[in-house]
């Protein structure tokens, strides 16, 4: 009862599965990263940077919802910074425009004015 070996030369040979295919990420919540991060970074144009990362990170959202892609955490990070960019110059536009009016009307109550 004894089974004797198989031969050198036959090997048992198992069927390969393929990979599994790579989980991808979405686009748009890279792009609402890289957006989110250069509003902060790059003056005069971050509010805009900063919207368009806003409009683009609730985007991805909608699209992994469905999709079931990779990128929640990008699509996060570039709402908040987007969020946080436009608040900020947001807030730095409004003391700009006020420091102005202030300072217009100091002069004309100062007699200074034409």
């Amino acid at each position: 009862m004894n089974n004797p070996p198989p031969p050198y030369g036959e090997q048992n040979y198992y069927q390969q599965y393929p990979k599994p295919p790579q989980d991808r990420t979405n686009g748009k919540a890279v792009a609402a990263l890289v957006l989110g991060i250069l509003s902060i970074v790059i003056p005069y144009v971050g509010i805009l940077f900063g919207i368009t990362a806003i409009v683009l990170a609730s985007l991805a959202f909608k699209e992994i919802r469905y999709s079931y892609e990779q990128g929640r955490g990008l699509a996060i990070a570039g709402l908040v910074c987007g969020i946080a960019s436009t608040f900020i110059y947001a807030i730095l536009i409004i003391m700009f425009v006020v420091a102005i009016l202030l300072f217009n009307s100091a002069q004309t109550t100062m007699g200074y004015g034409l």
